[in-house]
């Protein structure tokens, strides 16, 4: 029934639990999710984590926070984007939330490291998965030098304002919305969550964090994720079976995977 788009089960904090979650996620009627990758040297974590479960799929990318590791060359990326399973380039994208004394220009190795993402996607035709904070103008700027539309993908863990949404809506990407969008302080956020259309929603744990209201600040894992599906439900004036059906429709469709028999 629900999707988790994005999750980080390669994470200490979940990775020995795996089970465990995979148990909590049947009882909350969650039957995929889309383990994220952050780092090179995280991969292959990553990829055991899709190739050990059926319902499990990966991507491969090095998030922008990430310094002192390994820096993806564009063959890299490519070479991992044609393991099994592995289904999207990212998480991407950047991140100027915490500069540590630099200042914007000096970020650009971030900039250079998220326009490599975009050709690999490009090149591989898998989906991008963005990640940005603080960095939107520079987002969308490099997004459209680079030709990131023809990719697509997915502005994860949405938490900017409704003009970046419709910028990303009309470049072609879906939007997801993760455990933030119950908080107590996130009418804002609510607000966009309403405007996004049927067919570019998607919904996330970005687990282990985000844990959505009731559980806030515990660890978080993708059988959460129907809490997120409850409150756009709410917002949105619908039923939940109906924020269900269509972003595992729309998680299909980004990532190329087939329904499963009950969705078909």
């Amino acid at each position: 029934m629900f999707v988790d788009s994005h999750c980080h089960l390669s994470f200490p904090e979940l990775h020995a639990r795996v089970d465990a979650i995979r148990a909590a996620m049947a009882a909350a009627r969650v039957d995929r999710a889309l383990v994220i990758c952050t780092t090179l040297e995280e991969f292959d974590t990553v990829h055991a984590l899709a190739l050990r479960y059926d319902n499990f799929w990966a991507s491969a990318g090095v998030h922008p926070d990430n310094e002192g590791v390994r820096e993806p060359t564009l063959d890299d990326l490519l070479a991992l984007a044609a393991r099994p399973k592995v289904v999207a380039i990212g998480e991407t994208g950047l991140d100027y939330y915490r500069l540590h004394g630099r200042n914007v220009a000096d970020m650009a190795w971030q900039r250079e490291r998220f326009r490599m993402h975009i050709r690999a996607a490009r090149a591989s035709g898998k989906p991008l998965v963005i990640h940005t904070r603080s960095a939107s103008d520079d987002t969308l700027a490099i997004l459209r030098e680079e030709g990131g539309d023809a990719a697509g993908g997915v502005f994860h863990c949405f938490t900017e304002t409704e003009a970046v949404a419709r910028a990303a809506l009309e470049m072609g990407f879906c939007v997801s919305f993760s455990g933030i969008v119950t908080f107590r302080n996130a009418a804002d956020l609510r607000a966009v969550a309403r405007m996004v259309p049927d067919d570019r929603l998607l919904i996330e744990t970005d687990s282990p964090y985000l844990a959505p209201v009731p559980h806030r600040g515990k660890v978080n894992d993708p059988s959460l994720v129907p809490h997120v599906a409850a409150c756009l439900a709410a917002e949105r004036g619908v039923g939940v079976e109906h924020v269900a059906r269509v972003t595992s429709a729309n998680f299909e469709r980004l990532f190329g995977l087939q329904p499963l028999p009950e969705d078909a």
